[in-house]
């Protein structure tokens, strides 16, 4: 880790020794473009294996520490430590997207230990206090650790937690209760899971907290941690025992959901993560940039709504994310605001490409990635969001004035073997300047979202759009980016694009459709329904009296 951060060191200071060079020939601002990948030295520990190791080895002495003053402690470690060993062992092979990440190997560890101690505390308080016998398994957050993972990293996260901390908690817990714990815990845990699978607004984690809260009373009556015998027989203490289990487990339920909702925020930007409960709040159309756009470049605007509703439908039908397929095509194009009238669907009659150059005009274009980029950061936009912004377009051709320069230079060649012009000065065609940036589409939704984006754009060249036309232009896009690699990184199957072309093309036909012409209606007792013959208007009275005439 030493040798990584003394690496950064130094190609920092190169840069800066460059950067200085430049500066003094004239040739640079000393400004550096804003970028979104410079992780640095947080970039660095995030993905070090030594400080892999380091939490690891966290994780392990602070679950020996639970063990101090657990009777029979000799056999529990025993059992604690082959517990570890296989926990450590499935999380590296079954969770490497977690595990390939420090911020979230901190996370689902952080957050077990957590729980194990938060389980510990509430039940050695529940013994010494006068709740009542075997209440403490009702009091105890049960499914705390389980269904922060299931939000922010996934089911598989959150099934991981709820196994682990009922095998690690069942240790910790006397040995005449230790199979109850574990069958309450597993089983409200998994609950949580279950009732946390698509969590849009905070009030599904109180109801998660209230089914977690019923499961928790179910599995205590099975293990008889609570006696309804006496209730066939209408006794009001045995009813009044049972109330107050009852409330007891919906209330710790219900107090549970309403954390994980209150400190969810927190965790997400401690650790670079969005649920879906904060994507439904970006996806608000009055973001300052969103309704800059509305005002400055309503064509952009217009084009973002289309490709969003494209996107969202096609992520929903292939299991991807959708509302952050939607809310990412809202920003995809907000570069376009520096100079929103060199692109077509802002234009009104004149067009400022023709005064330009194709190679001028190819860099106007290509720029709005870089300053989309610029505008995202500046307003501190989600980090998925900038890349989708500088994803978008991949490293595709500019085609149509990559084209117009070919045939540009065509023309003065021709000229010139004529003798009537000299096309020294003009410009090579080289196709690096025709190209985005890059990099090509990371992921499903970016993937989506490219695709969405280049077939809203070619739809509008459709003259009489038709079924048949609407798919062979969705099909021929598709095709085209897969033969052109843009869609090599992004993990989605020929399954998936099957999926997609149908969503895109079912959409389109929906918003492209036909429309009737309606005949003008007809009026034979008088020239106008709303005046005379004189041309002055009529009266309400005059009209309703027309009206009851027919």
């Amino acid at each position: 880790m030493a040798g990584c951060l003394t690496r950064i060191i130094i190609l920092g200071l190169v840069d800066q020794i460059r950067r200085w060079r430049l500066v003094q020939q004239g040739l640079s601002s000393g400004k550096k473009r804003r970028t979104s990948t410079d992780g640095g030295v947080l970039g660095v520990m995030d993905s070090s294996l030594i400080v892999r190791g380091l939490l690891y080895l966290g994780f392990g002495l602070g679950m020996f520490g639970l063990f101090f003053g657990v009777r029979d402690i000799d056999s529990r470690v025993a059992e604690a430590v082959v517990i570890l060993i296989c926990g450590l062992a499935i999380f590296h092979l079954n969770h490497q997207q977690s595990a390939g990440k420090n911020g979230n190997v901190l996370l689902v560890f952080g957050g077990i230990l957590i729980h194990l101690w938060v389980v510990k505390l509430v039940w050695g308080v529940a013994l010494r206090s006068d709740l009542g016998e075997h209440y403490e398994f009702l009091v105890i957050p049960i499914a705390l650790a389980p269904m922060v993972h299931s939000v922010l990293l996934g089911q598989r996260a959150g099934v991981y937690s709820s196994v682990f901390v009922s095998l690690f908690g069942a240790l910790t817990i006397p040995s005449d209760d230790r199979w109850a714990f574990f069958a309450i815990s597993l089983f409200c845990g998994l609950t949580s899971v279950f009732a946390t699978k698509r969590v849009s607004k905070r009030g599904r984690l109180l109801r998660a907290g209230f089914w977690v809260g019923v499961m928790a009373l179910l599995v205590d009556l099975i293990f008889a941690k609570i006696s309804v015998s006496d209730l066939q027989m209408l006794s009001g203490e045995s009813w009044a025992i049972f109330g107050k289990a009852c409330l007891i487990a919906l209330s710790t339920g219900l107090l549970t959901g309403l954390f994980v909702g209150g400190v969810l925020p927190l965790l997400e930007g401690l650790f670079g993560l969005t649920t879906e409960i904060s994507w439904l709040e970006l996806s608000d159309l009055n973001h300052p940039l969103l309704r800059k756009m509305q005002i400055e470049a309503p064509g952009t605007f217009h084009h973002s709504l289309i490709v969003a509703s494209l996107a969202e439908s096609a992520a929903e039908a292939i299991g991807a994310n959708a509302v952050m397929s939607r809310v990412c095509a809202y920003f995809h194009d907000i570069g376009k605001l520096n100079k929103p009238e060199y692109f077509i669907e802002n234009q009104g009659g004149l067009n400022p490409h023709d005064g330009l150059t194709p190679t001028m005009s190819a860099l106007i274009i290509v720029a709005h990635v870089k300053d989309g980029v610029d505008l995202a950061i500046k307003n501190k936009l989600n980090p998925r969001i900038l890349d989708v912004i500088q994803e978008h377009h991949g490293d595709s051709l500019v085609y149509y004035f990559y084209r117009k320069a070919q045939e540009r230079l065509q023309k003065h060649q021709v000229e010139e073997d004529h003798g009537t012009t000299d096309s020294d000065d003009l410009p090579k065609v080289d196709e690096k300047s025709f190209r985005y940036p890059g990099p090509i589409p990371q992921t499903r939704e970016s993937g989506i979202i490219s695709l969405a984006d280049a077939i809203e754009s070619a739809s509008r060249t459709i003259s009489k759009p038709s079924p048949s036309r609407i798919r062979a232009l969705v099909d021929e896009i598709v095709f085209k980016r897969v033969r052109d690699g843009q869609l090599d990184a992004t993990g989605l199957t020929m399954t998936d694009l099957t999926m997609i072309r149908k969503i895109f093309a079912s959409t389109l036909r929906s918003m492209l459709h036909a429309r009737i012409e309606y005949p003008k209606e007809q009026v034979e007792d008088a020239p106008s329904d709303l005046s005379r013959k004189g041309g002055k208007p009529l009266s309400a009275e005059e009209v309703e009296k027309m009206r009851r005439r027919r």
